[in-house]
């Protein structure tokens, strides 16, 4: 707290820090007689037992449409690859590129197109198979933290914050599309994990006082190089053993309260030092000068 009204440079992880852990649907696309709502049914159908982000955000649009989903005959898990299942007498296949061209499934042109864009800008097409032909393709686009835009403007009016940044292991697209939108100044995209607290201590060596901001195990070093080290509750173990500072609310709304509170702690500190100090330097000059005893000095 102490040294956090000295820091002069915010650096913020990007994934899962100023965005939030589930994506968002984006466009749905069909390649075939089937609807945008019949691929998001049989793709929420199939991933409806399933608890992982991407899972969730697919049943979370279903649920906004209102589609009613069948229930599922039979199904399979590729670990890291996707979903086979058997849904009303279809087979469903859901999961990613690799995982369609695995099964020995051809990509349409426009999807292979669209995979292409969706690679560059940094988020998740997850295709959608209807009876061993790719039909369309699902859109996941990373959540940026609703109040990531405001926390930023406010901290950046604080007359001792002369910097922000965001270091990602992202593409450059997606990093420097979010540092322009929430208004962060600076952005290192690409960034291995061991190169954050590089990174971290190069601008330090230039005279930056940094507060760092991270969820993710890769964030460890990072957390432990800054000055400051602040983490989010519901973050990965390490980040939060390492962090000094946690926030509790498991997102960043009360990032500029904590800067106020380290001000009013350090306004009292001093104050108390003051009040401890004056009566201390009264006291032993009396005794020494004007000849004060044990009364005169406690009063």
């Amino acid at each position: 707290m102490e040294l956090l009204s000295q820091v002069d440079t915010i650096i913020f992880d990007k994934t899962g820090t100023l965005t939030e852990e589930q994506p968002h649907i984006g466009a749905i696309h069909c390649c075939s007689s089937y609807s945008e709502n019949d691929i998001l049914t049989y793709a929420a159908a199939a991933e409806c037992k399933q608890n992982h982000p991407l899972a969730q955000a697919i049943l979370q649009e279903a649920e906004k449409r209102q589609l009613t989903l069948p229930s599922i005959d039979d199904s399979e898990y590729k670990i890291g690859y996707g979903l086979i299942v058997v849904v009303a007498g279809h087979t469903i296949h859901v999961g990613s590129e690799r995982f369609m061209v695995t099964v020995g499934m051809s990509i349409p042109i426009s999807l292979k197109q669209q995979q292409q864009l969706c690679h560059e800008e940094g988020y998740t097409l997850v295709m959608v198979a209807i009876d061993n032909q790719v039909s369309g393709a699902i859109e996941l686009l990373p959540t940026v933290r609703p109040e990531a835009k405001a926390i930023i403007s406010r901290l950046k009016q604080r007359k001792n914050i002369k910097a922000t940044y965001i270091i990602s292991g992202d593409h450059e697209i997606p990093t420097r599309t979010l540092a322009r939108d929430i208004g962060v100044d600076h952005y290192f995209a690409e960034t291995l994990p061991e190169n954050k607290a590089t990174i971290i201590k190069q601008l330090q060596k230039k005279g930056h006082f940094i507060c760092y901001i991270g969820d993710g195990i890769n964030d460890s070093i990072a957390l432990k190089q800054s000055q400051v080290s602040i983490s989010l509750r519901g973050a990965s173990t390490i980040a939060t053993d390492t962090a000094q500072i946690v926030l509790m609310d498991g997102g960043l709304k009360h990032l500029n309260a904590l800067f106020d509170l380290a001000n009013d702690f350090n306004a009292n500190m001093n104050t108390t030092f003051t009040v401890m100090l004056i009566p201390a330097v009264i006291s032993v000059g009396g005794v020494f000068l004007l000849g004060f005893g044990i009364p005169q000095t406690i009063v």
